[in-house]
């Protein structure tokens, strides 16, 4: 935000934009007061979409198992005798084909999996960001209708201006540029007909087909089907009611503006024109989150933009237990004053007191180098059975013994501890909550991020900054939450070093070092694939989470 600019009349509200086309009045946003109800009985109606079916649900599930049964068969016939890299994107390119054939709430999924770089294999996370842009947009008059159903008035009693053609089109709804009849620039989005039956009828389908898919696809991070139908369930099924997505604006607006985190900024939605299938709200510009070189040249430092990005989303998360749960280069715009536009709020993590007092402890165990913290906060948020022996787990996944470098292991013995770590996993029963996932998923959007806008940015150094912010501010705070005083216990850059497989006297490790370390890693598992056995540990419980997010279940 620039430097001494006046801040809007609503700014106790939200983190908005400076020049408000209106102002966010609560009193007037008739919806809202059936937020907590609206959002306990989506919530109640997760069990009888998901649960186990003896019978299956005909008008649906023929059309699923054939596309699903198509792309596995043929990558088994053809394709598998390839192996390695050449396998995996036979299977993904496959899969990819079924999802766009079997419509909107496979595409959802198929684009979902396509934000999870570091978490899904490249293959399949390629092929996936296809359908971001292949999804056919509905024809204006069925916009027209939806949008003049839903807000009961002709659309140019509304608008004066509303372009014909999309401004991007998924799968769950499409968002035009529009003007309101008082002048303001706005987006409206508006819900693909019939789409919140098509997506139930999908879930009955998807839980009825996946315990028969489980060791069926050679990917691992897709290896527990019926656990990541249970996630996508509770992922998709907010996103069928723009009230709630709202809702969500407001509320992560809220926190932004509480912790002070004003270069972020969400739009404002309309305090009239919100309805379960129409979204209206203010329209931001500015340049592409991948436009590096036109942030640099209008004077934006992008190493800043990123670090904000950074610390608003872990604060949110770590002291409110609410946070954007899908971020992407999409989903993200930069202001020409340098603020982040957040976009998008269908998927928000939402973490119960609980939760997030265990996160905190996993966030904070992770900086002080405490395994056993780190182990009783995950099965603390669900990842792990409540009657887990945790000295069992770390003792199984070697979690307190030395780390060695990745880079330097054989691709043999790579691959071997990598399928170790996976086995035992799911020997203690491990799954993935979806709040974990989203952070998860984030964390990895953001490395990235920093490589592209930060490349010389040091690791080291952005982990004692971000540890000096939140002791700071919230050293306090923490210490009566979870028991830990960080003011008087010092970050761990030692075991941070040795969870890398760094050697301790290394002083700096850039991100775009991280990276090509990384790569290095992806090609020695690529090269490995005979079973020999492997001791050694080369993660950190931080990366244990990593992979559980990988399995997912």
């Amino acid at each position: 935000m620039p430097s001494g600019a006046p801040l809007p009349e609503d700014a106790d509200i939200g983190s908005f934009s400076l020049t408000p086309p209106w102002l966010v009045d609560i009193s007037k946003l008739e919806w809202l007061g059936e937020i907590s109800s609206l959002r306990e009985r989506t919530h109640a109606e997760l069990p009888a979409l998901i649960k186990q079916r003896r019978l299956p649900p005909a008008n649906r599930v023929l059309g699923t198992g054939y596309q699903l049964a198509k792309a596995l068969f043929l990558w088994n016939l053809i394709e598998r005798r390839s192996g390695g890299s050449v396998s995996k994107r036979g299977i993904s390119h496959r899969l990819r084909d079924a999802f766009e054939e079997l419509g909107p709430t496979y595409i959802k999924l198929g684009q979902i999996l396509s934000a999870g770089n570091g978490i899904f294999p490249e293959e399949l996370v390629g092929e996936f960001k296809s359908l971001l842009d292949q999804v056919k947009p509905e024809p204006f008059s069925v916009v027209r209708k939806t949008v003049e159903a839903e807000l009961k008035r002709p659309l140019e009693d509304i608008f004066s201006e509303f372009d014909s053609r999309p401004l991007a089109a998924a799968s769950i709804a499409q968002v035009h540029v529009a003007k309101l009849r008082t002048g303001e620039e706005v987006v409206v989005k508006v819900q693909r007909p019939n789409v919140a039956e098509l997506v139930r009828r999908d879930l009955a389908a998807m839980s009825w087909i996946a315990p028969a898919l489980v060791g069926r696809i050679p990917i691992s991070a897709l290896a527990n089907p019926p656990a990541l139908v249970e996630l996508f369930a509770e992922t998709i099924i907010e996103e069928l009611d723009f009230r709630l997505e709202a809702a969500n604006m407001l509320d992560i607006a809220q926190i932004l503006a509480k912790t002070n985190q004003r270069a972020l900024i969400v739009p404002r939605p309309h305090h009239r024109f919100v309805t379960r299938k129409v979204l209206v709200m203010e329209r931001l510009k500015g340049f592409n989150w991948d436009d590096v070189s036109g942030m640099l040249d209008a004077g934006i430092d992008t190493a800043q933009v990123v670090s904000a990005g950074m610390i608003a989303f872990m604060e949110g998360a770590m002291i409110y237990g609410v946070f954007h749960g899908d971020l992407h280069g999409g989903n993200l715009l930069v202001l020409n004053t340098g603020e982040v536009g957040l976009l998008d709020y269908g998927i928000t993590g939402r973490l119960g007191e609980k939760k997030r007092l265990a996160f905190l402890r996993l966030l904070i165990g992770g900086t002080i180098n405490d395994v056993h913290m780190q182990v009783s906060a995950l099965r603390d948020m669900g990842a792990l059975p409540l009657d887990t022996d945790l000295e069992a787990v770390i003792k199984e996944l070697g979690l307190e013994g030395p780390a060695l470098d990745p880079t330097a292991m054989t691709p043999d013995e790579l691959v071997s501890e990598i399928r170790n770590l996976t086995k035992a996993l799911l020997g203690f029963g491990a799954k993935m909550p979806k709040e974990l996932m989203l952070f998860v998923k984030n964390m990895i959007f953001l490395d990235s991020a920093m490589v592209s806008l930060a490349p010389n940015l040091d690791l080291f150094a952005e982990i004692t900054q971000l540890a000096t912010y939140f002791t700071s501010k919230y050293g306090e705070q923490f210490a009566k939450d979870i028991g830990v005083d960080l003011r008087q216990t010092p970050i761990d850059l030692l075991g941070v070093k040795e969870s890398l497989g760094l050697d301790p006297s290394t002083d700096t490790l850039t991100y775009k070092e991280l990276v090509e370390r990384r790569e290095i890693i992806r090609k020695r598992m690529e090269a490995g694939g005979r079973n020999r056995p492997a001791r050694k540990r080369i993660s950190s419980t931080w990366s244990f989470a990593k992979k559980l997010a990988s399995k997912k279940g």
